[in-house]
């Protein structure tokens, strides 16, 4: 889908991540529900066994019909400002990270999505403590150089958020107006104010 992908408009993974979601989530629910049935399963005897498969075998389909579902949730979009994405079946979730946050573009691929063909990409941002984090991946990716070249595109034609120093909302003016702070011009004054004051003082003595 990424080769299709034009500006503005919505895009999602790659088919293959479909499939890649349907083998590898039910696998994980697999392994963490063995460690609960297998006891059950042992204590029960035949019957505790059946109950133990008929359990494994829910636990496998539902994750199987989550993987399809959820794969269809998962939007992303990307215009001349920033990156939009939603995903979720019960829980949707939605986000926007501005070009001016990010700091880099990280293409990840396991061993597994590598036998898909897909990858992640990973956006890093810089958030007002100045760590950078990954904000969000963009799933499922097939050919995800072009796709992180379009994205740095856009970063590098946007300067960075600490270094705006003018208008409204910018860095500068949350540290100087942040609680209990005060901006430098003021602090001076102030200052100047009490040092004439202590010299009146001084000289009526």
């Amino acid at each position: 889908m990424t080769g299709r992908m034009h500006p503005g408009e919505d895009f999602g993974p790659e088919p293959a991540y479909r499939t890649y979601l349907s083998v590898t989530s039910p696998l994980l629910v697999l392994f963490i529900l063995l460690f609960l049935v297998f006891p059950i399963a042992m204590a029960g005897g035949f019957y505790g066994l059946v109950a133990g498969i008929a359990i494994l075998g829910a636990g496998g389909g539902f994750t199987v019909l989550w993987a399809h579902l959820y794969f269809d949730t998962v939007i992303y979009n990307l215009n001349e400002t920033e990156i939009a994405w939603r995903r979720g079946v019960w829980f949707r979730q939605t986000g926007i990270v501005p070009y001016n946050r990010i700091t880099n573009v990280d293409i990840v691929q396991g061993p597994v999505m590598r036998f898909f063909g897909i990858s992640d990409l990973r956006i890093q941002t810089a958030g007002y403590s100045a760590k950078a984090t990954a904000e969000i991946r963009l799933n499922g990716i097939a050919d995800p150089t072009p796709l992180r070249d379009v994205i740095m595109g856009y970063v590098r034609e946007r300067p960075p958020v600490a270094a705006v120093t003018g208008g409204a909302g910018s860095v500068q003016e949350r540290s100087s107006a942040s609680p209990g702070g005060m901006e430098s011009g003021a602090v001076l004054g102030e200052l100047r104010e009490i040092k004439a004051i202590l010299k009146t003082i001084a000289e009526q003595k």
